[in-house]
């Protein structure tokens, strides 16, 4: 798909690349959440250790929340794989919102998923009901309050009006220059990032409220998605007033291999669709950050930073800060044996899933009547 001179310079939200998180945030101006974590009352446990780690513009989304005034969350599921653990952080942020009394948008992209993937519309529904909303909806989400819309890309008249409307307002040139599109891409795939704009941008429409000031929650790879959407809301402010998004960023949970967790590696992920017993077995064949010796672990400690099972307890299972902290301090000094370590992850993520799958039953009738 890419055939820039810069493709370096570019981030392909369709496929994996190398992360250094730190380059990305100088290299395209993001700002950190460091530098704005005190000002924020509450925040999210991941925002607190790290995982959410840049941002643009959430200080304004703070001042919204802290005057109890309409804002709008945006992010929505490309239907095309099963949904994977590292996902759940997603879901972890919607729910904080939700606390705070954002209105929720919820894109289903099956236009995405047909133009990038190939994949039918009545199978991306049937993937959007039984892995998407049937998982977010167990894992705590409330998807029937009325500030919340569901919706399917393919179904909605009014995101297709505004996706023609964002496309009068940029060319190929500059879709090229974010995306590195060819001349020979599909144009069904060069049309896709302006659905994603109108999906960002579609809270803002008289029908919910016209408007306001709207989050997006993504990993680093759709950061093109959101610079195109903050040129083209500026483009159309004059027109429709629309306000620019703001958004943040979180670290992607690495894979049970070392690499990035994906949909569509089944050695690299844990989905929540997985029998109990399955996901034990994953968790004690992860890799972790020990030594090659049990002597060289207790000499140098463990490298906890590079550790599966570590990032497992600091995105999704221990709640309490003290007990993580004592465990990455018994990791690093080498007191900490990594069986020992795994054997209590796979513990607490065996009666994760023992919950689960008992919310799953109910929620998936629920899903069903939503789309």
């Amino acid at each position: 798909m890419f055939g820039s001179d810069n493709v370096e310079n570019l981030i392909d939200p369709w496929a994996s690349f190398s992360l250094d998180y730190e380059k990305l945030v100088n290299q395209f101006g993001i700002g950190k959440v460091s530098d704005i974590i005190d000002d924020i009352k509450n925040p999210p446990r991941l925002m607190q250790r790290g995982v959410i780690f840049g941002h643009r513009e959430f200080d304004e989304i703070n001042k919204l929340i802290n005057q109890n005034k309409d804002f709008a969350v945006v992010t929505g599921m490309m239907p095309s794989g099963q949904m994977h653990i590292g996902h759940k952080m997603v879901v972890d942020q919607l729910i904080w919102y939700q606390k705070k009394g954002a209105m929720l948008s919820l894109p289903i992209a099956d236009l995405e998923a047909y133009a990038a993937r190939g994949m039918s519309f009545s199978r991306g529904r049937q993937i959007a009901i039984e892995e998407y909303l049937t998982n977010w909806i167990a894992l705590g989400l409330d998807l029937e309050k009325d500030n919340v819309n569901v919706y399917l890309q393919s179904k909605n008249p009014a995101l297709q009006d505004l996706a023609f409307q964002a496309s009068s307002k940029t060319n190929f040139s500059q879709l090229k220059a974010i995306y590195g599109f060819l001349p020979s891409t599909n144009i069904a795939h060069i049309q896709a990032p302006l659905m994603q704009v109108a999906d960002i941008l579609l809270p803002q429409i008289e029908e919910f409220g016209g408007p306001k000031k709207v989050v997006v929650p993504v990993g680093i790879d759709q950061d093109p998605h959101i610079r195109l959407t903050r040129d083209v809301a500026q483009k159309l402010h004059e027109d429709l007033g629309f306000l620019t998004p703001a958004s943040t960023y979180h670290r992607f949970l690495t894979g049970l291999t070392g690499d990035k967790m994906s949909s569509s590696k089944p050695n690299t992920a844990i989905y929540l669709n997985d029998e109990t017993d399955e996901v034990v077995k994953k968790v004690k064949s992860a890799k972790t950050g020990g030594r090659e010796s049990l002597k060289e672990q207790e000499e140098l400690g463990g490298e906890v930073d590079k550790c599966v099972i570590y990032e497992m307890l600091l995105y999704h299972l221990i709640d309490d800060d003290e007990e993580l902290k004592k465990i990455r301090t018994d990791c690093l000094n080498g007191t900490l044996r990594c069986g020992d370590c795994k054997l209590r992850t796979a513990e607490l993520m065996e009666e994760f899933f023992e919950d689960l799958k008992v919310k799953q039953v109910e929620a998936r009738e629920i899903a069903k009547t939503l789309i």
